[in-house]
């Protein structure tokens, strides 16, 4: 329930049918129901253990993927394969009638072993959720630091379809149900972007809302706006239009940070210049973008959810075609099989990607346009898409005067945007900011109004 409140009450509409998919909780790993002003009324629910969060879970750890949390970069390698092992698949998810779904159970462990967490080398991991008879049905495991092969790229793109079969067969049912045209959508599967981005296409709803921060982190936000609506009867009012709830710091914070590190960005003979201009500032960031730098953007409160939304992102040049690699080089060391996604000016999404609608929190994905993708390499994923997002002047004003001076230069109305971190955690404070600076090959980093920039950086 909680899941579901997180999305319908920061939703823009009065009424919505309102969909929870994840992989457990509660004995409940899907929800459904109709959400009327400052009320939900449950329909449906699927139980613990046929889910579809944990069918992905078992096959992302089939595919070598062992993390907490891996499951996007398998979202992401599917797009390099053929479908080619559907009709396999197909048997660990059996689709029923009421939309409503079953996994095979004899090829999972969790109903008989439970779900476990361990840590390993600093990094959570879910024990094994398949059993020996999924390596009967589609051969060996790949190992973690295996090559990843045609084989597994087919895997991972027939699991994405099936997948797609069942999260379709539901929502069907539940606007058959309610006759909505508005859908909100939370759970961790509701981090599925591809799947999100095929809603119009595949289900008669018209509207779609997803929280952004749709896991677990949102059941917070759930809890107590299901008090304050359902168990006090308070009017709505609030509509989560952006996703910048985080701390914010000062200019006088900033400061004093880069005084503690004076020292060492006099060693690596960093530049350092208060702008406090802001067209200036975006003018003189975004010639830096165009130039080819790699660019900390600081600013403002930190974003809520998953997704560095332009107050903590590294931003660059989406027409270039090597920079996947720079950023890896310089600072990601991620998997090359990894999309990176584009921020675009939400006045110009439609003449770039073929759909016209928001997509503030970046949780869609949208083909992009057959012409503009030789423009915008480092930004459409192999197959032609792009997990956009949308940036009007009022959700982020900098940000969004950003990027508008990037187009003035080069007729493109988008940067690159990727999560300001080195494989940790999103950088929160300015002291995390200077410290991944330091540690990467970073070019420029604009924290508030103080430009700090290293010499050539090629």
């Amino acid at each position: 329930r909680a899941h579901l409140a997180s999305a319908f009450f920061v939703s823009p509409f009065d009424s919505a049918a309102v969909v929870s998919v994840d992989g457990f909780g509660d004995f409940a790993s899907a929800m459904w129901g109709v959400g009327e002003g400052n009320a939900i009324d449950v329909k449906d629910q699927v139980n613990f253990p046929h889910s579809l969060g944990l069918f992905y879970l078992a096959m992302t750890q089939f595919l070598g993927f062992r993390n907490y949390g891996d499951e996007y970069k398998v979202m992401g390698l599917a797009a390099y394969g053929r479908p080619s092992e559907v009709q396999k698949l197909r048997r660990l998810v059996k689709l029923k009638p009421g939309g409503r779904f079953e996994l095979e159970l004899d090829y999972f462990l969790h109903h008989t072993e439970g779900v476990s967490m361990i840590w390993d080398e600093g990094q959570p991991r879910i024990g094994t959720a398949y059993s020996p008879k999924l390596e009967e049905l589609l051969g060996p495991a790949r190992p973690p630091a295996a090559p990843v092969e045609d084989r597994h790229k087919a895997l991972a793109a027939s699991l994405q379809a099936v997948y797609e079969e069942a999260f379709f067969h539901l929502l069907n049912h539940v606007h058959a149900r309610t006759k909505s045209e508005n859908l909100c959508l939370a759970g961790g599967c509701a981090m599925n972007s591809v799947a999100n981005g095929k809603v119009f296409d595949r289900t008669p709803f018209r509207n779609l809302f997803v929280q952004p921060a749709a896991g677990d982190a949102g059941g917070a936000i759930g809890a107590a706006f299901s008090v304050w609506h359902e168990k006090l009867g308070k009017g709505r009012s609030f509509v989560m239009d952006h996703a910048n709830w985080g701390p914010e710091f000062g200019d006088e914070e900033i400061s004093s940070e880069l005084g503690v590190r004076s020292s060492e960005l006099k060693k690596e003979n960093c530049q350092v210049e208060k702008i406090d201009d802001e067209e200036r500032l975006c003018r003189e960031t975004a010639k830096a973008i165009a130039d080819g730098k790699v660019v900390g953007w600081f600013q403002g409160r930190m974003e809520w959810g998953p997704r560095a939304l332009g107050n903590r992102s590294i931003v660059c040049d989406p027409r270039r075609a090597d920079m996947k690699d720079i950023l890896n080089l310089k600072i990601k060391r991620r998997e090359s099989f990894r999309p990176f996604a584009p921020s675009v000016l939400r006045e110009k999404t439609a003449g770039w990607f073929e759909t016209d609608t928001d997509v503030p929190f970046m949780l869609q994905v949208y083909p992009v346009r057959p012409e503009k993708r030789a423009l915008i390499p480092a930004v459409t994923h192999v197959d032609g898409s792009g997990r956009l997002q949308t940036v009007t002047a009022g959700q982020n004003p900098l940000y969004h005067r950003l990027i508008a001076a990037f187009d003035r230069l080069t007729g493109v109305p988008m940067v690159l945007n990727t999560s300001f971190n080195e494989n940790e955690p999103i950088v929160r404070a300015p002291a995390e900011a200077l410290e991944c600076f330091l540690r990467t090959r970073m070019d420029r980093l604009v924290l508030g109004r103080h430009v700090v920039a290293r010499p050539s950086n090629n």
